[in-house]
């Protein structure tokens, strides 16, 4: 059951009588939503209590929107939630005992209004506020109300935006007022009551996934290059640079991380992935600690200035995570394929975060489609299967803004992309085959069973979908389209039935009959109909191979790929042809939703002979690698796409092929 609190959701007075705006609608019917002028908001909340002896089990349950970092007597205890949406909006239950002790504490928490409209978070609504309930040996004995005193930190000032708007470039004031303000003895005299936020509307439910975890990572190489520190991590990750430093008041330093260098031997911190990665700090004349709010992708950093350096590390935030999973014993002696094994485990190791996300710079979002493999690879790796139910579970619960499931869940960036909800209906029956979890395969099966009749009902024409009003990505970047003929353009209606969507269609329909038998139920639908039609529209029986739409007899590669993983080939004939066409093409020519589909396609025709060429393609992983990736990029190389980002999790998926799991299971 969900834990009942007794405090109210507080802010301060600026949102405290203001009534949420929505920011939910279909991707093609727009909805103007005009800047939010509380954006970037750094509110702070401070309360003093006491306790008569030291307590045997101490737990706070605390939430805030649209972020918290907590500290109890001026020691950084965790940070959270989850993105979520409002009416699904999880709290953390943090185990506090060895922070508390007899006498006077202190709960300080700092919370964040960033209020864009992106894919980080669902912000730019107007919701913001903390809630919390502090409950030692049985007893609620602090709750959220306005008791605590609040007040904005001065210290923060956005300097400019990164990526898709996803988060503001950050200038942090050593000198501000509010410094130390976790601190028992800080001076709160100032500072104001919260107020209620009177129009609190959330639906409150446990965190399902785990809360975040910290390493503290040590340079490998630390350089003075005249008023220049210049660090090297080792690799990449995702984080929060952390340094103390003295210098002269005023001074301000300039910050600039990065995942390469430039030919100077400088940080390129105007990015691939257009996100130019450069705050300031400025000093206060004391001995400093720089607390920069958002984290960042980086493994170089360079701190531009004069400056007494004191200590630097780098903080890095990552998702629980345990290695259970080995290399198949057949790999196990060749070097290359455990440099990508350990190129994916390092990906998957700092990259999940407390959701699935594609990449850690230029959006940060929870995406469903390629999402599903990466948590399925996570899932295989730690054996820990609480991501593969935060992504099933919020890609449903989405059916609220569209019955046809969006594409980023728990934000305010509204899209949807065709093809995603039907990479889910796969992800579900994989995790039942790992996991054997009967009871919630079935809880889903009806929601399977809905969405596919929300297909159906909207765009399924003569067992063809067309005309639909979602995007259909195919392949990304759009270069490894092959030239795929069909107009798939972002933002318009695709009235064309293609093959790459159309297959997907058959292997959700074939994955919904297959958890149906599990079930004991009935099939879902007669798929010959539609199969023979895929067939009819969609194969050149001259040459074999399939055609991009039914308008648009182009042939590419990935317009066969996924007939093939889906095994809708005609005859063997067919088969054969696209065998061939792989043998020539290879791994390097299909990218972040190919790849995985032409590894599964392998493993269902019986091939499995054919993966490990595949994975040392030269183009594909061990480009990565030749480059000098830490973390698995997007399309395979630093200069395949136009705003690449070089911590992108999907190709860590080759660990799925790699580990000692018995694919014909789980592709069956």
């Amino acid at each position: 059951m969900p834990y009942a609190f007794t405090g109210h959701m507080i802010t301060d007075a600026a949102f405290a009588e203001k009534k949420p705006r929505n920011v939910f609608h279909r991707q093609l019917e727009k909805l103007d939503l005009p800047p939010d002028e509380r954006q970037d908001s750094h509110i702070l909340f401070r309360r003093h209590f006491s306790l008569q002896e030291t307590p045997k089990k101490a737990m706070l349950y605390i939430t805030a929107d649209d972020y918290y970092k907590l500290y109890l007597d001026g020691r950084f205890v965790a940070q959270g939630p989850t993105m979520a949406n409002h009416n699904r909006y999880g709290y953390n239950e943090i185990d506090v005992t060895g922070y508390l002790s007899a006498g006077e504490n202190l709960l300080a928490v700092h919370t964040y209004y960033q209020g864009l409209i992106n894919r980080v978070w669902q912000s730019g609504d107007g919701r913001h506020g903390l809630l919390c309930d502090l409950v030692v040996d049985g007893e609620v004995i602090l709750s959220s109300d306005e008791s605590f005193l609040t007040h904005r930190h001065t210290g923060y000032t956005a300097i400019g935006k990164l990526g898709y708007d996803t988060q503001f470039s950050e200038r942090y004031d050593s000198r501000a007022a509010e410094v130390g303000f976790s601190a028992p003895g800080f001076d709160d005299s100032g500072w104001c009551h919260a107020s209620r936020f009177l129009h609190a509307d959330y639906t409150l439910l446990p965190q399902q996934s785990a809360m975040l975890v910290f390493d503290e990572i040590q340079p490998v190489t630390k350089e003075t290059r005249g008023k220049t520190l210049f660090v090297d991590f080792g690799a990449t990750y995702v984080g929060y640079l952390r340094v103390r430093a003295h210098g002269k008041a005023g001074t301000c330093l300039r910050l600039r991380y990065g995942q390469e260098l430039l030919e100077d031997g400088s940080v390129r911190h105007e990015m691939r992935c257009n996100c130019v990665y450069q705050d300031e700090w400025i000093l206060s004349g004391g001995e400093d600690e720089l607390h920069i709010f958002d984290y960042k992708s980086f493994r170089y950093a360079e701190i531009i200035g004069e400056c007494e350096l004191l200590s630097l590390s780098l903080a890095a935030r990552h998702y629980p995570f345990s290695l259970q999973a080995a290399v198949r014993p057949e790999y196990a002696e060749d070097p290359d394929i455990r440099r990508i094994w350990e190129l994916c485990v390092h990906s998957q190791h700092y990259g999940v975060q407390e959701v699935i996300q594609d990449c850690m710079d230029r959006e940060k979002g929870f995406y469903l489609g390629d999402g599903c493999y990466t948590a399925l690879t996570h899932m295989i790796l730690c054996g820990d299967d609480s991501m593969v139910h935060k992504m099933i579970d919020d890609a449903f619960h989405s059916t609220f803004i569209t019955d046809g499931l969006v594409t980023c869940m728990g934000c305010s960036f509204m899209q949807e992309i065709a093809e995603y909800p039907l990479m889910l209906i796969s992800l579900i029956l994989w995790h039942y085959r790992l996991k054997g979890d009967q009871d919630y395969l079935k809880e889903n099966y009806k929601k399977i069973v809905a969405l596919l009749e929300t297909y159906r009902r909207d765009y399924e024409k003569d067992c063809l979908l067309c005309d639909l009003d979602k995007w259909c990505v195919v392949e990304w970047p759009a270069n490894f389209r092959d030239g795929y003929a069909v107009d798939i353009k972002e933002g318009q209606v695709c009235h064309e039935a293609h093959v790459a969507l159309n297959a997907y269609y058959i292997e959700a329909i074939h994955t919904a009959n297959e958890i149906a038998d599990i079930l004991g139920e009935n099939p879902y639908r007669d798929e010959a109909p539609l199969r023979e039609r895929f067939v009819a529209a969609f194969y050149d029986e001259e040459q074999h191979l399939f055609c991009d739409g039914v308008e648009h007899r182009h042939i590419s590669y990935i317009g066969n790929v996924y007939p093939f993983a889906f095994r809708l080939c005609p005859d063997e004939t067919s088969k054969e042809s696209i065998l061939r066409m792989i043998r020539e093409r290879g791994m390097a020519e299909v990218s972040l939703f190919g790849s995985f589909a032409l590894l599964q396609g392998l493993v269902r025709a019986g091939r499995s002979d054919m993966i490990k060429g595949l994975l040392l393609d030269e183009g594909a992983w061990l480009r990565m690698l030749r480059e000098g990736a830490t973390t698995t990029y997007e399309g395979w190389g630093r200069d395949t796409k136009w705003n690449t980002s070089l911590f992108h999790l999907t190709l860590s998926d080759a660990a799925v092929f790699i580990a000692d799991v018995d694919l014909e299971k789980l592709f069956a």
